[in-house]
């Protein structure tokens, strides 16, 4: 394994640890031997979690674990599917990352983490972190609902509330920040995209080692669409999944939309969104430090970004909900406005097999 920087040529082969950020401040992508190289698909089939796919994952002898991933593909018409990851053990998708991040974390001699969290983040690390006895510092706007406090305070982390987005609490995190803090951020770290990837070979997987034709993923930080994109690529490297690879769609509220005003103006980087708002609370994330590396995996995938108005999430996330049965929050409601925007547009098809995602569950 080593790890080579997502935006400079750096590459490392033994970094210092932990491992954090490339020399340049940019996030580091990890690599393994086995990379385009055509070999059998090796899954452990009886493994009910993210961990079935451990051939392709860091190779650790021991995993922090909840249960996480293996959730459930849902059919809402003959091509389109919705991804359901409300059913993760803390209710949403940050658990795939925090299982490889706090696993990693507590492989390096990790023993106190930190990161800002516009919710679903902060409650998943501090329940991954209790379970490795690792200290959890949570920082989140002041802004947020009183359910996320409840949530996070329900595990042994400390939690301090600041501003009203993620990027305020990021600020206070680095002011309050201790020598000893490991600072697992979303991509500060390069483990939590790992966890995020399981995403992709899931979604193969349950499609009968198939890509689907279009993926439309509500984007903040973008680990989970990085981490797809990344899936994809070491699949069809090995040889599990032949044909075409998916189009990856951004999709984003036109209350914070960085990444889809940096796509249309055909910039290599994201600007901060001043003055972000949007019911998506994971959505809102103004400053992406991934922003590059997104648009990098909308051009390579033939992709595109897309703001939908905020003022039709309530409608369009009850939409969601009624077709799909899931109680998930406005991100779903982003999701699925996108892709009927996209449907009108005539980027996407109706023979097309397209997912879509549901991932968290309205906890307010």
């Amino acid at each position: 394994m080593n790890f080579s920087c997502s935006v400079c040529d750096n590459i490392y082969d033994s970094p210092k640890v932990p491992i954090w950020l490339c020399d340049c401040g940019k996030p580091l992508v990890v690599h393994y031997n086995w990379e385009n190289k055509v070999k059998s698909i090796d899954i452990i089939e009886n493994e009910l979690s993210l961990w079935r796919y451990k051939s392709v994952l860091p190779d650790i002898q021991t995993i922090i674990s909840l249960g996480e991933g293996h959730t459930p593909l849902i059919p809402i018409s003959n091509n389109v599917y919705v991804k359901d990851e409300t059913l993760n053990p803390t209710g949403s998708f940050k658990d795939r990352g925090m299982a490889l991040a706090v696993t990693m974390a507590k492989a390096q001699g990790v023993k106190t983490i930190c990161l800002p969290s516009a919710g679903n983040a902060g409650i998943s690390a501090a329940a991954y972190c209790e379970v490795a006895e690792i200290e959890c510092n949570v920082f989140l706007p002041e802004t947020i609902p009183e359910p996320f406090k409840i949530e996070t305070d329900k595990y042994s982390a400390n939690l301090t509330l600041s501003g009203n987005t993620i990027s305020d609490a990021a600020k206070q995190m680095l002011n309050n920040k201790e020598d000893g803090w490991f600072d697992i951020s979303t991509l500060k770290e390069p483990f939590r995209v790992e966890g995020k990837k399981t995403l992709g070979y899931e979604i193969a997987e349950q499609l009968g080692w198939k890509f689907p034709d279009v993926v439309v993923y509500e984007t903040g930080g973008g680990t989970g669409l990085i981490g797809m994109w990344k899936a994809f690529q070491e699949m069809k490297g090995m040889g599990w999944v032949k044909g075409k690879l998916p189009r990856m769609v951004a999709a984003q509220s036109d209350g914070c939309a960085p990444v889809v005003k940096a796509f249309q103006g055909m910039e290599k980087d994201t600007e901060f969104w001043e003055n972000s708002h949007t019911m998506a609370l994971g959505l809102n994330v103004p400053g992406p430090l991934g922003g590059r590396w997104i648009l990098d995996v909308l051009s390579q995938s033939n992709g595109i970004a897309i703001a939908v108005p905020e003022e039709e999430l309530v409608v369009s996330t009850k939409e969601m909900n009624d077709i799909t049965g899931i109680n998930s929050s406005a991100e779903a409601g982003v999701v699925w406005s996108a892709y009927n925007t996209l449907l009108k547009m005539d980027w996407i098809n109706n023979q097309e097999s397209v997912v879509l995602f549901a991932t968290g569950i309205e906890r307010c």
